[in-house]
């Protein structure tokens, strides 16, 4: 039995963002082509096609952008049926420009398609992973793991410690540019072999991660709905950016799916969430 933890980020780029999340969403070995079929089926269900075939993507900044409610909410909801004819209607016209009703359509059809598949994660035992940063946080020197990283992978081996079977995790990344994945493959093995708890988390953490084409895999773009509506919709702990209200339902779909961790270190247990949130990213050392 192995857990797969697909990693994807939001805001990075801190711009209009209000926080920077790396986020995974962990599935089970048993599970993942299940979950894959049901995220497939709802393509179908909700927009009458596959929307993901060729190179077009669920990149959560185009599904559930603002501009996608203010279109859901022109009229009342759309029966699902019909729904689904006018977003065919809309999807296959290549010329001319659409019609009010089929843009309302299509609005409620992207927000009940994330809705149902945060569903379909929590019906699978899907659990969410996020390591939270401001995008005002000081930043640190060097080139050593970032504490982002480090949370997350933290968060993920409190996870699997505690599953039965002892499980190992293996980690998952969208591809990034060749030379910055090579730097993180350095910096992972660094932590899990030069590091005493990087060597404790290698015993269920495998150190060295995947690279993917998020636009080829599908459970990437998972990982990219929950980074982004953590980002603007989710507020835990000492996170004090207003969010986007109309992202509130979701928010709340996705914390369900956060794990709460009860690790033992000398003797004294104490409970963890899988969200971390960090005001700073520099180590002691450095502040």
């Amino acid at each position: 039995m192995a857990w797969f933890l697909f990693i994807d980020e939001s805001g990075q780029d801190r711009g209009r963002s209000p926080y920077e999340v790396l986020a995974g969403v962990a599935v089970e070995d048993r599970t993942i082509w299940n979950l894959i079929l049901d995220v497939q089926q709802a393509e179908l269900l909700f927009f009458g096609r596959r929307i993901t075939e060729g190179e077009l993507e669920l990149k959560a900044k185009k599904l559930l952008k603002a501009k996608t409610f203010r279109l859901a909410a022109q009229a009342g909801p759309i029966e699902p049926g019909e729904r689904r004819r006018l977003v065919g209607s809309l999807l296959d016209k290549r010329t001319g420009t659409p019609s009010g009703h089929e843009l309302t359509a299509l609005g409620q059809a992207k927000i009940a398609f994330v809705e149902h598949l945060l569903e379909c994660c929590a019906r699978h035992d899907v659990r969410a992973f996020a390591s939270i940063v401001d995008r005002d946080a000081p930043r640190q020197r060097g080139s050593f793991l970032r504490k982002d990283y480090a949370y997350l992978f933290e968060r993920f081996f409190y996870f699997l410690d505690e599953q039965p079977g002892s499980p190992r995790g293996a980690v998952v990344f969208d591809e990034l540019e060749r030379s910055q994945c090579h730097l993180l493959v350095d910096q992972m093995r660094l932590y899990f072999r030069k590091t005493n708890v990087g060597r404790l988390r290698s015993g269920r953490v495998i150190p060295e991660p995947f690279f993917v084409h998020s636009d080829l895999t599908t459970l990437i773009q998972m990982a990219d709905l929950v980074a982004y509506i953590v980002s603007w919709g989710v507020r835990v702990g000492d996170m004090h950016r207003p969010p986007r209200e109309e992202l509130r339902d979701l928010a709340q779909a996705v914390c369900n799916l956060r794990y709460k961790a009860q690790p033992e270190i000398d003797g004294k247990s104490f409970y963890v969430w899988s969200f971390a949130v960090i005001d700073d990213l520099r180590p002691r050392n450095q502040r």
